[in-house]
């Protein structure tokens, strides 16, 4: 494993981490105490130490797990959460300060962790980054001894260019794989002038960056890949970074063809990601230990040519950019 620093936290973290959205979230399968704590300690074990949550991963038991975990561990590992999304409707008039630390108290209570190394925002309205009071809320929580660090978890660009002007943000999580590249234009210099921490999100665009999926491929019906193609649910970039299905299939087996040899292209989407210095560090999901392994067979592959990350984003170029490049 190696290691990267997530900005102005000086945290020292592994640069694959854990994502636990599919650990308890809208993946199509039951929440499972034993599979949880299966995935997390296989993570721990592989040398990650820095694994992400959020209070609305299945209502709480995500981070009810990664709090059970991380206590009976003796690893110094760092827990970053999210908060806001519980706000229903999830309007900028919800967000308030009294509501805001309410919640984090919440996670405090179900992680049973002394104090958040890490709490973002989760994707709020783009208004609420034009409110200070919001920020200055976290000042004070960190006064308190409840946080260590404010991050936000961003939909947009632009959302996170005005999140870094707010001297207590420290890091900005963010939607960046092969088939998103837009954050890695003004964004990256930005955010490496002030030393913010870049967490990459949606690193395998819901799972399309594998490979593995075809036209016949089918998700069950509570799966956000089923039913937020058009963005039923919450902003449709979050599920295959707001691909058309199909097209991003034409573009994978473009993919294919320049890896013949991969049965799986999970680690050289990640390995596309890590070649950016600005990166931080990424948050693959995994629904089982398998998953986490997968992940981290980055590690096993030679490092991507300069002609072959050429060729890569010929493809994105070629099929993705004309289609989404302006939108988030």
């Amino acid at each position: 494993m190696n290691y990267r620093k997530l900005g102005k936290t000086n945290f020292n973290i592994s640069e694959i981490a854990l994502g636990t959205w599919q650990v308890g979230g809208k993946w199509g399968s039951p929440f499972n105490d034993k599979t949880a704590d299966e995935l997390i300690n296989t993570a721990i074990d592989s040398g990650v130490n820095f694994i992400d949550t959020a209070d609305v991963y299945e209502n709480g038991l995500s981070e009810t797990a990664v709090g059970r975990v991380v206590r009976s561990r003796s690893e110094r590992i760092y827990v970053a959460t999210k908060c806001g999304r519980h706000i229903n409707p999830h309007v900028n008039e919800g967000y308030q300060p009294k509501v805001l630390q309410k919640f984090v108290e919440d996670s405090l209570k179900r992680t049973g962790l002394e104090t958040l190394d890490l709490i973002q925002l989760h994707c709020p309205p783009t208004e609420v980054y034009y409110r200070p009071e919001i920020f200055e809320l976290f000042d004070r929580l960190k006064e308190q001894g409840k946080i260590q660090n404010l991050g936000v978890s961003v939909e947009k660009v632009e959302e996170g260019l005005k999140a870094i002007e707010y001297p207590n943000v420290t890091t900005v999580q963010i939607i960046f794989n092969l088939f998103r590249q837009r954050p890695s234009e003004l964004f990256f210099k930005e955010a490496q002038k002030k030393d913010i921490g870049i967490i990459a999100r949606v690193p395998l665009a819901s799972g399309l960056l594998t490979g593995l999926f075809d036209s016949k491929t089918t998700f069950g019906a509570q799966d956000h890949r089923n039913f937020n193609r058009d963005g039923a649910a919450f902003d449709k970039g979050e599920t295959f970074s707001g691909i058309n299905y199909e097209l991003g299939l034409k573009a994978v087996a473009a993919l294919k063809e320049l890896f013949p040899e991969a049965p799986n292209l999970a680690p050289i989407a990640l390995q596309w990601i890590l070649a950016f210095n600005e990166i931080s560090c990424i948050i693959p999901g995994a629904s089982k230990a398998a998953h986490v392994q997968s992940n981290l067979s980055v590690y096993d592959l030679p490092k991507l040519t300069p002609e072959k990350i050429a060729a890569m984003n010929a493809i994105y170029e070629k099929y993705i950019k004309p289609e989404v490049h302006q939108l988030w």
